[in-house]
């Protein structure tokens, strides 16, 4: 329990709850920056040693908080606070109590609390999400530049920009009021959705699905259910976390190789999930108003309700797709409605619509992987190899590089001599 593996865990899964709980103690970002920093360096020295504490966000929220203040008290030549020892050997139950004490609006609330302070509308709504996803979440810039399709030195300056933003306009770190709540729903739940993606297609690293992101982006569109229950969007979005989290289980092999939708065992997928999500986008959708999320969910519930690949109705999936291009034109969305079309019009026409995307996407792992598939589908093989060779040095985890080498090793003995084995 003290290897450094679950102490990454412990920090990273804390990271929001302390960060929120100091922000509401200092209103300085940097401040809560700094001083988390500080508590998680102290914590790589003292829980290899000490064992890990009973809460671990209670814990940094101490160590944390303490550093702060005895920096300010630096600052303005004021007596320190204790030595250090004392902070980092004092008592778990303490240090716990301590935490629930100065925080009495309990801390565990704050993640969310967060989000609404960073998705501020001072800031423009892409600086609002990439600082939320930094910040609340502790994604890499490399990572949010994935999830926008930019290049990090992009990002890296819009997370700047907005951080300089906040400081100038002097950004209240107060909880907001219901209407402006209202006012930043769709930014944070534009966030949440970023970060449930983030988890489904892991980035960074060697592995290509972080549960613990999946799950944390749940239990926010959860609690963003209860404060707008009857929000349909809302609605959608929770149910398109759960249909999609529903088949984790089956989306890798006992290889960590990816297994593609039409492939996947489908008694490993999650039957209450399926069935939560496919009550919630029901219910969104009875009141006739769709928006992006809510025809996702549908179009994640047509795929999670067959029984079978065979029994999957592709022409809804189709309609859906056509109703999302309309409410929100993107490359991506066309890209995945192509599948769909090769499913029901041939590889031929799916490819005739993605070959105008690849000014825009020409950087997206997925559209060479796509088009890969379609020019095999078509025995266009050196074509095929071309796009295959792309998508592999796009791929962002090993699993991904993994899932295309598939494909070359098939054009490979599609493309072998059958010494004079031929078809009659």
């Amino acid at each position: 329990m003290t290897d450094l593996a679950w102490i990454n865990t412990a920090l990273t899964s804390s990271r929001a709850q302390v960060l929120g709980a100091l922000l509401r103690y200092f209103r300085n970002l940097d401040t809560a920056e700094d001083a988390f920093q500080e508590a998680c360096l102290r914590a790589l020295k003292s829980w290899p040693l000490n064992g890990p504490p009973r809460d671990p966000a209670a814990w940094l929220i101490f160590v944390a908080r303490n550093f702060a203040v005895d920096e300010l008290r630096r600052r303005k030549k004021q007596e320190p606070l204790p030595p250090e020892d004392l902070v980092a050997d004092s008592d778990d139950d303490t240090q716990a109590a301590l935490a629930e004490r100065l925080d009495a609006s309990h801390y565990r609330d704050d993640i969310l609390r967060l989000l609404f302070i960073c998705c501020h509308p001072d800031l423009p709504v892409t600086q609002q999400i990439a600082l939320a996803l930094r910040i609340v979440s502790g994604l890499t810039v490399k990572e949010i530049a994935r999830a926008f399709l930019v290049t990090e030195s992009a990002m890296e300056q819009r997370i700047t920009r907005a951080k300089s933003r906040i400081a100038a306009a002097e950004v209240a770190f107060d909880a907001p009021g219901a209407v402006e709540r209202a006012a930043r729903l769709a930014a944070v739940a534009a966030m949440i959705y970023l970060l449930f993606n983030e988890g489904y297609s892991a980035s960074g690293g060697t592995v290509h699905v972080r549960v613990q992101l999946c799950e944390e982006a749940i239990r926010l569109a959860r609690m963003l259910l209860r404060l707008f229950p009857a929000e349909t969007e809302i609605m959608g979005l929770t149910a398109l976390l759960l249909l999609q989290h529903a088949r984790a289980a089956a989306r890798l092999d006992a290889e960590n190789n990816i297994v593609l939708l039409e492939d996947q065992d489908r008694r490993l997928w999650n039957r209450e999930l399926i069935a939560e999500g496919s009550a919630l986008v029901e219910k969104a959708l009875r009141h006739q108003h769709p928006g992006p999320y809510q025809v996702q969910a549908a179009i994640a519930a047509v795929h999670a309700q067959a029984a079978a690949p065979a029994d999957t109705d592709w022409a809804e999936i189709d309609r859906l797709y056509e109703i999302l291009e309309a409410l929100q034109p993107s490359p991506v969305v066309t890209l995945n409605r192509a599948v769909a079309i090769a499913k029901l019009r041939g590889p031929a026409q799916a490819l005739s619509m993605i070959e105008p995307l690849a000014a825009r996407l020409g950087g997206y792992f997925h559209f060479f992987g796509l088009k890969g598939a379609l020019l095999m589908q078509l025995g266009r093989l050196e074509e095929a190899r071309a796009a295959f060779d792309r998508a592999i040095a796009l791929a962002d985890t090993a699993a991904e590089a993994a899932h295309i080498r598939l494909h070359l090793d098939r054009l490979v003995q599609d493309s072998a001599p059958r010494d004079g084995m031929r078809a009659s």
